[in-house]
């Protein structure tokens, strides 16, 4: 046996502590940090800001440059689908799961009816 053979358990333990090192690491110093902030400190108004963006910019990138089989639905399907679960979200409170699925209905609803009819 060959020295790759005497470590097939490395990539393992790497995987483990880089993955720990890489979330609960950060996780816990939220924890004890986040109890001296106010939620209505500057930072974590900034903090709120900036994942927001992230999030409205990964799903207009979804919708409007989409990659594999989300690719075959036409964009007005997506605009569709967006704006009934949008609807859905604040009809409902502002429930994030029942804007979710709403608009997950009306997508693969209207990519099956299409494909049905196409």
């Amino acid at each position: 046996m060959g020295p790759v053979a005497d470590t097939w358990w490395w990539p393992f333990v790497m995987i483990l502590v880089a993955g720990w090192f890489a979330t609960d690491v950060w996780r816990w110093i939220g924890v004890f940090a986040g109890g001296r902030l106010r939620e209505d400190s500057e930072v974590l108004i900034w903090v709120r800001c900036v994942a927001t963006a992230l999030v409205a910019g990964l799903i207009s990138k979804l919708i409007l440059f989409p990659q594999g089989i989300l690719a075959e639905t036409p964009l007005w399907l997506r605009l569709v689908a967006t704006g009934l679960g949008f609807g859905a979200f604040f009809l409902s409170r502002q429930r994030v799961i029942v804007g979710v699925l709403a608009a997950e209905v009306c997508l693969i609803g209207g990519w099956l009816l299409l494909d049905r009819v196409g």
